[in-house]
C-alpha cells in the first residue's frame, strides 16, 4: 500500500471513529498533497509526499515554541497532538552513528564550509524524511570546520 493510499484509509478510520482531531490533521495533510499535484500538475511519490509531512512537522515545530514564548500552552499543545499525527507517516529515524557515518562520507571530498550546500544537497537526497536535517546541518558545519 502506498503512503497516499494509507493517508487516504486513515482519513476514512478518523471518520468512522469521529475522531476529529485527527481527521483534521489528515485533511490538512490532504488538502497539502492535493495543492502540490494541483500547482505541479503531477501525481505525488511516496519521497514527495514525506517531503510535504517532514516541512509540516517542521511548521508546527516552530509554531509550538513561538505559542510557548507567547504563553499559550494550550495552542501548543493542539500543535503537538498535530505533530504526533504527521509524525507516524515518517519512515524510523536513522540512528546518530548511521547519520555520522553519512555525513563523513559526504564531507569526505569537500574542500572546506564554502562545500556546505553541495554536501548538504547530497545528504538531502539520501537522508530525507529519515533525519532531522537541522541536525545533520550541524553535524556537517562542524566536519567542514576540521576539513
Amino acid at each position: 500500500m502506498s503512503l497516499k493510499e494509507q493517508i487516504v484509509s486513515d482519513m476514512k478510520d478518523a471518520m468512522r471513529a469521529k475522531d476529529t482531531k485527527r481527521l483534521g490533521t489528515i485533511r490538512m495533510l490532504t488538502a497539502a498533497m492535493k495543492q502540490k499535484e494541483v500547482d505541479e500538475r503531477i501525481e505525488l511519490d511516496d519521497r514527495q509526499i514525506l517531503a510535504i509531512i517532514e516541512k509540516m512537522i517542521k511548521q508546527r515545530k516552530d509554531s509550538i515554541s513561538q505559542f510557548e514564548a507567547g504563553g499559550r500552552p494550550d495552542l501548543a499543545d493542539n500543535e503537538r497532538a498535530e505533530v504526533d499525527v504527521l509524525s507516524a507517516y515518517m519512515p524510523e529515524a536513522l540512528p546518530i552513528e548511521e547519520i555520522e557515518k553519512e555525513v563523513a562520507e559526504a564531507v569526505r571530498n569537500a574542500a572546506g564550509p564554502q562545500d556546505m550546500g553541495k554536501v548538504m544537497g547530497v545528504l538531502k537526497s539520501r537522508l530525507a524524511g529519515r533525519a532531522d536535517m537541522s541536525a545533520v546541518s550541524a553535524l556537517v558545519k562542524k566536519a567542514l570546520m576540521k576539513a
